[in-house]
């Protein structure tokens, strides 16, 4: 029994090929449909009966009717494009040319690659260590030692590895001097814990048991002082070096203004005075950080640093070796050129908090 039709005609299939009475030219009336679209679309027969039920009788369907065409469909090869078991290839080869797309293109036009690492400063770091090793194998340490002679030394004097001298007095008043500073500093260190446990902004003191310059140290600094000063005070000359004790605080990078501020204002609750900041962070392309100092109550000069984890790194760990050849005064000028070099290298990598150029030097850089 066949579909009726206002026109009492067998119904046709819009585009098909193979249409009884026409050419073999696909007619091209509506948007072309194909016999998988055709198939999936619901076309129950005038008495309801689904194409299932249909195939299921005895009874070929009538030509051109949805069962007809189902079975049509089905006695298909495989291979063959209308068949139900066909897969589009067009489909297949634009999953295999994404998956194999950029196989031969550059790595940055690969998603399925993952992210080249992100370099930073700490993935920098064995750069900087092998570079020290490196040069400190071209430049031996014995090469910057100096041939000191104590043979002729009086008893009680002292003489520094770079040859300053200090005679037995002064070397008596400089050991006096270097006592008063280590009583002194018990009173400052209390504060600066209390200080540290007290902020609210990630800090924390660094190298504390550290907080002391070494008393040879200090003895090359009251020498040297001397050389120039002939008739100069053993106790003045020691007042003047500020870092005889000294220390560090590191903040947290997202905190590190707030961090400082907090901690310069507990300092001066209990009645330290900063007489010195400078701010390296915007220009020094050297070293890195916020270098302070300060002065009691009773007139002990400190010193306080203020750097964030990879700054003090840098100055401790990758930086702290050539700081010590570019003082030495047997390094060449050679040397000095790669030393300074390398330390701007090293500080190109860390990492500048924020607002940080807003902490303005003290006192303000180029007043009298």
């Amino acid at each position: 029994m066949t579909k009726a039709t206002s026109a009492g005609r067998e119904p046709t299939v819009p585009g098909s090929w193979d249409r009884p009475g026409q050419s073999s030219a696909p007619e091209q009336l509506d948007a072309p449909e194909t016999p998988r679209q055709l198939l999936r679309e619901s076309w129950p027969d005038a008495d309801g009966a689904e194409p299932a039920d249909r195939l299921a009788t005895d009874d070929p369907p009538p030509r051109w009717s949805r069962a007809d065409l189902q079975q049509r469909l089905e006695r298909l090869p495989a291979g063959h494009p209308s068949s139900p078991e066909w897969s589009e290839p067009e489909a297949e080869l634009t999953n295999q040319s994404t998956d194999t797309q950029g196989s031969d293109q550059p790595d940055a036009d690969r998603y399925d690659e993952p992210d080249a690492p992100k370099r930073d400063y700490w993935s920098e770091v064995p750069r900087f260590l092998q570079a020290a090793a490196d040069h400190q194998g071209r430049w031996p340490n014995e090469r910057t030692t100096m041939v000191v002679d104590r043979s002729h030394d009086p008893p009680g004097s002292w003489r520094g590895n770079g040859n300053q001298y200090l005679n037995p007095e002064h070397h008596l008043r400089a050991k006096d001097e270097i006592i008063r500073i280590q009583q002194a500093e018990k009173m400052i260190s209390n504060d600066m814990e209390q200080a540290a446990c007290e902020t609210a902004c990630g800090g924390w003191l660094e190298g504390f048991d550290h907080r002391l310059k070494g008393e040879n140290r200090l003895k090359e600094k009251v020498a040297e002082k001397l050389e120039h000063e002939p008739g100069k005070a053993i106790s003045a000359a020691m007042h003047q070096i500020s870092d005889a004790i000294r220390y560090t605080f590191c903040i947290e990078l997202t905190r590190y203004s707030d961090g400082y501020l907090d901690v310069k204002s507990r300092l001066e609750q209990r009645e330290y005075q900063m007489i010195y900041c400078r701010n390296h962070w915007p220009d020094d392309l050297g070293y890195k950080g916020i270098n302070t100092r300060w002065v009691t109550p009773e007139g002990q000069r400190f010193e306080i640093q203020f750097h964030t984890a990879q700054s003090f790194h840098a100055k401790q760990q990758a930086t702290h070796w050539s700081y010590e050849r570019l003082r030495n005064p047997l390094t060449t000028d050679a040397e000095r050129m790669e030393l300074r070099s390398y330390q701007r290298e090293v500080c190109s990598w860390i990492t500048v908090p924020g607002d940080v150029t807003t902490i303005a030097n003290h006192p303000p850089k180029g007043s009298a």
